[in-house]
């Protein structure tokens, strides 16, 4: 009996430092807060009695409030909600201080006067920001200095040094001190199939600085501008594709295309209970020009920047290729396919010239704008009675042409010539601003 006694005292010995260890986790594990209730032992009573041959312990627990500490351990990475280390955003909240190491001062710029006559166009102050980007480069904004630009309808909102601000009052002025009114362009596009209209053309034109490859760019006046069309309309490869009048507001962005599809056999997928068990599946290639152009004009209107962007697609010609298609007979099906070459020209910069003279552009030697017209039947590029072969096999090359004036407000559109022919020289800048 006594030795029964001392085993128990040694058992209540060892549960005394786990239990108290359990707890002491529990803690640890515990989310914190101002005051947490434990269980901890505290006084250990020992009742011995007998029930048959079984000796029963029992432990009397005081409840004690403990008051927890904050855990200093570093969250472990594989914690469940807790981001490793260097990878949290830092969100400060409330209104930042803005770096002002380079001498950056706050703007805003009233809008209304420009965007309250154009009610009809949607988000007419983002031509405002675009051009300010075309004049300072978009460098500028999202590199040191730091600084930034945002606008709506009625307020134009700029942080950056002074000489920033110098330049977006610049181009500022011309859109709310400049005419309001709709402007008036005339745009023709032609192809001539021979460069060498050059040659008498000559005399009547300045060459300028262009900045794009292969693109001439000419001055001429107006007076010879219309000695030069009617010289080359007498061409036998002359061909006018466009002659439009854009009215434009000033500075805003007016979109000019010509595209038609022109389909072709891409490949072949099964065709189950057919014959032969197989379905042609056509593609389409989108072919023509779309011809993009955003004018500014000085607050004077004596001089015209312009951001001209131009695509050309067209295709050359459809190769014939033959798909080898097995069959269940352990034949071979002969499946043609079109492969299309095209051929493609883009030009994207922008130009300054005085309002009283016109732009000539020269693209040089390029896809045709417009290829002639296609037969439905033939363009396919089947074998309709060897037809297609008469065909030319490649597409028209020509030298595109744009000729480009400005025509003064659309309000007076009778008139042909600006309202500014004071025959100013050209500015000092060169013609080509370089290419956006």
């Amino acid at each position: 009996m006594r030795t029964l006694f001392q085993d128990c005292l040694k058992l209540d010995a060892t549960m005394l430092p786990a239990t108290a260890h359990h707890h002491a986790t529990a803690r640890r594990n515990s989310p914190p807060s101002d005051r947490v209730a434990h269980l901890v032992p505290t006084k250990l009573s020992v009742k011995l009695g007998w029930i048959g041959f079984v000796v029963v312990l029992t432990a009397s627990l005081t409840p004690v409030t403990v008051t927890a500490q904050p855990s200093t351990a570093a969250p472990t990475a594989g914690a469940t909600g807790a981001p490793p280390a260097g990878l949290q955003a830092k969100r400060t909240g409330g209104v930042p201080n803005l770096p002002s190491d380079s001498g950056q001062i706050w703007q805003e710029y009233d809008l209304t006067p420009y965007t309250k006559e154009l009610t009809n166009v949607d988000r007419p102050q983002q031509a405002v920001v675009d051009w300010v980007l075309r004049e300072t480069g978009t460098d500028s904004w999202f590199t040191d200095p730091f600084g930034f630009i945002n606008a709506d309808r009625d307020k134009l909102r700029v942080y950056h040094n002074e000489q920033m601000q110098d330049i977006v009052q610049g181009v500022y002025e011309r859109f709310v001190n400049g005419t309001t009114t709709p402007q008036l362009y005339g745009l023709r596009l032609i192809a001539v199939g021979n460069p060498n209209w050059r040659t008498r053309a000559h005399a009547m034109m300045r060459s300028v600085p262009a900045q794009s490859p292969g693109v001439n760019a000419y001055l001429i006046s107006k007076e010879n501008t219309a000695l030069l069309l009617a010289m080359m309309r007498g061409r036998t490869d002359y061909r006018e594709i466009s002659s439009v009048d854009l009215v434009v507001h000033n500075g805003q962005s007016q979109t000019l295309e010509q595209i038609r599809g022109r389909n072709y056999v891409q490949d072949y997928e099964p065709a189950p209970g057919a014959w032969p068990p197989y379905r042609a599946t056509t593609g389409e290639i989108k072919e023509g020009y779309r011809l993009h152009l955003s004018p500014l004009l000085s607050v004077d209107k004596s001089t015209v920047d312009l951001v001209l962007k131009c695509n050309i697609d067209q295709v050359e010609r459809l190769a014939k290729v033959n798909l080898e298609l097995p069959l269940q007979t352990g034949q071979i099906f002969n499946g043609p396919i079109n492969v299309p070459q095209v051929a493609s020209w883009r030009l994207h910069e922008r130009f300054r010239w005085p309002a009283d003279q016109v732009l000539l552009l020269s693209c040089g030697v390029v896809a045709a704008p417009e290829g002639a017209p296609n037969s439905s039947l033939l363009s396919q590029g089947g074998n309709l009675l060897g037809i297609d072969r008469l065909l030319p096999q490649n597409g028209d090359r020509a030298d595109a042409l744009m000729i480009i004036e400005y025509r003064g407000d659309a309000t007076q559109r009778s008139g042909n010539t600006a309202s500014t022919s004071n025959g100013s020289p050209l500015p000092s800048s060169p013609l080509s601003r370089g290419r956006y």
